[in-house]
């Protein structure tokens, strides 16, 4: 029902940045929780960052915080992060997901295809 379209990855030296995107389809978003994973060869999946989107509130892994951002495009109904000060530990395929509202309290989740993260040391 819910498809979710990532963009931005690429190859960024130590210190750079990268935003990366996601774009969600449907028409309204106002139960979903939207949020990014990662994961690295050879590791778990990981949480990065999460956002609800009727609040905008956001929540963190402690890995990244004070480095990442995570944001919403109501409009777009696009979800963005915002990647500074990137370290070669955050190489990973990262990967958006949507935590959706499914029937009598049960939730539903969503994930996109991935897109590719490289920080060069």
């Amino acid at each position: 029902q819910v498809q979710l379209v990532e963009s931005g990855g690429g190859l960024v030296q130590t210190g750079g940045s990268l935003r990366l995107s996601c774009a969600a389809s449907g028409r309204t978003f106002s139960g979903y929780v939207m949020g990014w994973f990662r994961q690295a060869p050879g590791k778990e999946r990981e949480f990065v960052a999460a956002i609800r989107w009727s609040t905008g509130s956001t929540d963190y892994a402690d890995s990244v915080k004070g480095r990442f951002t995570i944001s919403r495009d109501n409009a777009k109904t696009t979800v963005y992060l915002q990647m500074n000060s990137l370290k070669p530990e955050d190489t990973a395929v990262y990967f958006c997901n949507a935590d959706a509202p499914g029937r009598y309290g049960t939730r539903r989740n969503y994930w996109g295809q991935g897109t590719q993260v490289t920080v060069s040391s």
